[in-house]
């Protein structure tokens, strides 16, 4: 059985080790070594991921048994029209197929719903086969950008949407 709960400041140090488990296996196929290792000391350090909590951004984390095994981050980003970002989603790939990912964005806009959420956003990378898993949840391609994030790094995405 899968639970999730709430991150606090104290599950900090759970989602950078997540993300440090995570990220290599999903992402080293279409990004160097260097643009993995500095987007993750960018986005996943503590002072990042605490700012992060206390502009408001909710962390929830995905458990089976005793074991954390993905996670989900996202805030209001335009309050004028009620939209949310889900900044971050990810789950061990061992749990890939379990209904884990599917519970988080569940979770997530239900969430936002509840908040009179109007549309929920996301980025994703061109290449990363998770396009289609956003695909299958009601996502469409808003837009396509290249955003540059420092030290001659850019992310190639989409911009997802799904109406709320």
């Amino acid at each position: 059985m899968i639970y999730l709960r709430k991150a606090k400041e104290e599950d900090i140090a759970i989602i950078t080790q997540l993300a440090e488990e995570i990220w290599p296996q999903t992402y080293s196929e279409y990004i160097s070594e260097d643009q993995l290792r500095y987007m993750l000391d960018l986005m996943y350090n503590k002072g990042e991921l605490l700012g992060q909590l206390r502009k408001g951004h909710i962390f929830l984390i995905a458990t089976e048994g005793s074991k954390d095994v993905g996670f989900a981050g996202f805030s209001l980003v335009n309050p004028e029209e009620y939209v949310y970002k889900l900044h971050k989603l990810y789950v061990l790939p061992e749990m890939h197929g379990k209904g884990v990912g599917k519970l988080l964005i569940n979770e997530v806009a239900d969430i936002a719903k509840k908040n009179h959420g109007k549309a929920l956003q996301l980025n994703v990378n061109r290449n990363n086969k998770a396009k289609d898993f956003y695909e299958r949840a009601g996502f469409h391609i808003k837009e396509t950008v290249d955003l540059d994030i420092g030290n001659g790094f850019y992310m190639n995405d989409y911009v997802m949407e799904k109406a709320l």
